[in-house]
């Protein structure tokens, strides 16, 4: 693994929300940053970061010493935060029009933004990468800044949180031509940036609608699988993915049950052993956050299971299981991934790492 000589400086904006406060937590003992700086509304600002989340913690570990006491900046204040930090991870609560903007504006202060967020995914400059499937489109970085008339500011997302669990199946499995896949997600309630204690009427409870969350289930895998042309991501033409996406009374865990159609016609050997061996920049980088193995395949009839696999690779793995024939598509398959690590913060923090590994994020 590289090693860094001198940590980065990071700030967190949008700190005090649920997604803000697991990278509060992913970055309390990073190798490779320092958390100096948080941000958050202008209500927050001023007070230490312990008083302005005050009874709002919504992690299962305890709140790192070492940020307890880090006065909250108001993010609005660009200018300020940004000369205090080499870079920011962003988790804002803003609407899309604010959030795009903002990030923009950090960015022009020669700031490089890593965005939990969806607003800039559809930016046609802007990358939108897991770092085992297409790092190769930070390349697109190099057009952006031009747009933006920086040097070394940018902004690079990571996709939503509902595909992780079979868009790198899906790319594991590209030799095989993936046609056509029906996917139905099961989310978790931390997707909304809920707990139980907030959303009781979860309890014992499914709601077969998430805003939003069909139409990205369907396109952002097409965009990952999509080429730099003309500095801009033109995204794939396919497979044809078809989703629902449904609220389940789980607090951390994304389930996916997945029918895919193939041209070429693997057998479920060979589909396995695809999975278990793909790997990408993080692995081969060997980086801080990268799991060893990025897909694990279960034999078990009862696996994956949100309480037994969940937290697989420190939450950074995929699980699958019971794959099999279909009568109507060629196979099907139950995949599971941690949907607020790899699938919000976790993924963010490794794609930081991989911008740090690639060269794209230096200190200032």
């Amino acid at each position: 693994m590289k090693q860094l000589d001198k940590k980065l400086k990071v700030g967190v904006l949008g700190a005090t929300g649920m997604v803000g406060q697991r990278f509060v937590t992913l970055l309390a003992d990073h190798p490779w940053f320092e958390i100096v700086c948080v941000a958050a509304s202008p209500r927050s600002a001023g007070k230490t970061y312990e008083k302005a989340v005050g009874d709002r913690w919504k992690m299962t570990t305890p709140m790192p010493e070492n940020v307890k006491n880090l006065t909250v900046y108001n993010v609005n204040e660009v200018e300020e935060v940004a000369s205090k930090v080499d870079f920011v991870f962003s988790a804002v609560d803003m609407t899309k029009d604010e959030i795009k903007k903002i990030e923009e504006d950090y960015a022009k202060t020669e700031t490089p933004v890593v965005s939990n967020n969806s607003a800039h995914r559809w930016t046609e400059d802007v990358p939108m990468v897991v770092p085992e499937i297409n790092d190769h489109h930070y390349e697109v970085i190099k057009y952006q800044k031009e747009r933006l008339g920086t040097k070394r500011g940018f902004v690079a997302v990571k996709p939503n949180c509902s595909i992780q669990s079979y868009a790198p199946v899906l790319t594991a499995w590209k030799e095989f031509e993936p046609t056509e896949v029906v996917v139905t997600t099961y989310q978790a309630i931390s997707g909304a940036g809920k707990t139980f204690k907030d959303w009781p009427e979860m309890n014992a409870n499914i709601i077969p609608f998430i805003g939003g969350e069909e139409e990205k289930s369907e396109q952002e895998p097409l965009k990952l699988w999509g080429k730099v042309e003309d500095g801009v991501i033109k995204k794939a033409e396919g497979p044809v993915i078809t989703s629902q996406c449904i609220r389940v009374p789980i607090l951390d865990g994304h389930t996916a049950a997945v029918f895919v159609k193939f041209a070429k016609k693997p057998t479920k050997e060979q589909l396995i052993d695809a999975m278990v061996n793909f790997s990408g920049a993080p692995q081969k980088l060997d980086l801080p956050s990268a799991p060893k193995q990025f897909i694990q395949y279960l034999e078990d009839d009862n696996r994956p299971q949100v309480q037994l696999d969940v937290n697989y690779e420190n939450g950074m793995g995929i699980s699958v299981g019971r794959l099999r024939e279909d009568t109507v598509y060629d196979y099907k398959f139950v995949g599971l991934s941690h949907n607020t690590l790899r699938g919000a913060a976790g993924g963010a923090v490794l794609s930081a790492e991989t911008l740090v590994a690639l060269g794209y994020i230096e200190a200032k």
